[in-house]
């Protein structure tokens, strides 16, 4: 479907983003070269009168996406995770980038979920609401289950919806190719990386299997984690365009004056906002990236109560560990040791010098260390962290630029609740009980532990690996004697042995 035919789609696009007051932001944003930006003006000057008006009490970058539609608002979304690509500025405008749209019939959704699960809704569902809340990809209803009498929240896919974003998708890989043809300067920003990663977040957010199954997982994860709760999957009356969760009964955590009247401590529940996510960022790897306000709820026991798995992130161990460290050093003011992991994981080249790359972290630490509790933040922090690497070489990760994201985020909504919130103190036990755990004598041994138990399951294979190995020598005329062969077969057959009993060994440790 990529081709000319989606060049209208462009010129719609960028008669929208001229009317709208945005060409401007994204070019400079983009750090547009002179041959894109008049090629941008021929597409969008002549044609402004056939874009779209927008809303105009909102700023330019989220006034056009929003009048563009669905597919340009979850661009929006996703790209303001990508302060690396379109700037702090845009970024800051997506981020509250509105995501209300008009609903689609009741009875259409009924539709969806009778085709979808292969059951009359009627003999699901007790009651069921006319929309509570309509986004740019599904909408949700409220539900009673007929079976149970528990009250439901049903999301379902916009009809039509895949098709409508795959011709978007389209009109955005053409895009990416102008931008290519006319710009190779801004081949840097990686534009056909940057539509592919949006791809591929979408189709997973267009089959509600994959958003269950976050769901499921974050829910399993957090089982033992006070004071939060992740609502149950209704596994019966989910599938690809239908998914179905506990509803959560809570005040919104917007809503600061009826928290407070509902007698709940804001300030307790500010701080495990923030420790609930570096638990589930350090300890499990896999953490809400998109935890704000409106995905939140407190509950009548005060509980925080997660919504909205579409976005998650995940952090392998490597990376857990490396993140841990560069905090905890950042901490105790231990610019060298910062110096040190950023060198050892190799996020650095070797080549640099690591005294000078210390002492320009010293530069990002003592400002902010030196400000008042209130104003210091661990998302700026890692924003002018990101600053320093990158002039010492580090590439872009975009795992980090999405956990910096929503560590700005989850301060946010901490300091909405208290205002006076100390980051380094609350999040300074996460950090070392995870430290503790995770690095040190007792992280070795479980690191050998695991290593030696995936050996031992090559213990079978090794004589004939040996073999292999030395018929392949024999044939290149380098083979040793028969007896050596034997020998060697013999050891390596042995040395899988002891691999294994090592491994069960430690591993009882």
């Amino acid at each position: 479907m990529r081709g000319p035919h989606n060049i209208w789609r462009l010129i719609r696009t960028g008669a929208t983003l001229e009317r709208t007051g945005a060409m401007t932001v994204v070019l400079d944003a983009f750090q547009a070269p002179a041959s894109l930006r008049m090629a941008a003006r021929v597409l969008g000057w002549p044609f402004a009168w056939l874009g779209h008006p927008g809303d105009e009490t909102q700023p330019p970058a989220t006034r056009a996406l929003s009048a563009l539609g669905p597919a340009y608002i979850k661009f929006g979304q996703v790209l303001s995770t990508r302060p690396d690509v379109v700037g702090d500025e845009v970024a800051g405008q997506l981020r509250v980038l509105q995501d209300k749209l008009p609903p689609f019939p009741r009875d259409e959704a009924l539709a969806t979920i009778a085709s979808e699960l292969g059951i009359d809704p009627d003999e699901l569902f007790s009651h069921f609401s006319e929309p509570v809340a309509a986004a740019s990809i599904a909408q949700v209803h409220k539900a009673t289950l007929r079976a149970t009498g528990e009250e439901v929240a049903v999301k379902v896919l916009r009809p039509g919806i895949e098709r409508a974003f795959q011709k978007d998708v389209d009109a955005f890989y053409l895009a990416a190719k102008v931008i290519d043809l006319l710009a190779p300067q801004a081949r840097r920003l990686k534009p056909m990386d940057v539509i592919e990663h949006f791809e591929g977040v979408v189709l997973g957010e267009l089959d509600l299997r994959m958003e269950s199954s976050s769901a499921a997982e974050f829910a399993a994860n957090t089982a033992t984690d006070e004071g939060f709760r992740v609502p149950r999957v209704e596994w019966g009356a989910s599938s690809r365009r239908v998914m179905t969760l506990g509803w959560a009964h809570g005040i919104s955590a917007s809503d600061v004056v009826a928290i407070e009247t509902a007698g709940h401590d804001r300030h307790a529940l500010g701080e495990r906002v923030l420790q609930l996510f570096l638990k589930h960022a350090l300890r499990d790897g896999f953490f809400h990236a998109d935890m704000h306000q409106g995905n939140l709820k407190i509950g009548a026991d005060g509980e925080i109560i997660a919504l909205d798995f579409g976005i998650m992130g995940r952090l392998d161990e490597y990376t857990r560990r490396v993140y841990a460290e560069i905090i905890y050093g950042f901490i105790r003011k231990d610019y060298r040791r910062v110096a040190e992991v950023h060198f050892e994981a190799g996020y650095v080249p070797a080549d640099r010098d690591i005294d000078d790359f210390a002492r320009a972290l010293r530069s990002v630490g003592e400002p902010i260390f030196g400000m008042d509790a209130s104003r210091i933040s661990m998302g700026r922090l890692l924003s002018y962290l990101f600053e320093v690497t990158e002039r010492f070489g580090m590439e872009t990760r975009t795992e980090l630029i999405l956990l910096q994201r929503t560590m700005v985020v989850v301060e946010g909504v901490a300091r909405s609740l208290n205002p006076q919130i100390n980051i380094w103190r609350v999040a300074q036990p996460v950090v070392e009980d995870y430290i503790r755990d995770n690095v040190g004598p007792k992280a070795m041994l479980r690191d050998l532990s695991r290593t030696f138990v995936i050996l031992s399951r090559f213990g079978p294979k090794l004589p004939d690996m040996a073999e292999s190995l030395l018929m392949a020598q024999s044939q290149s005329r380098i083979a040793p004697a028969p007896r050596r062969m034997r020998w060697l077969a013999v050891g390596a057959g042995f040395g899988g042995f002891v691999v294994a009993v090592l491994a069960l060994v430690i591993g009882a440790l």
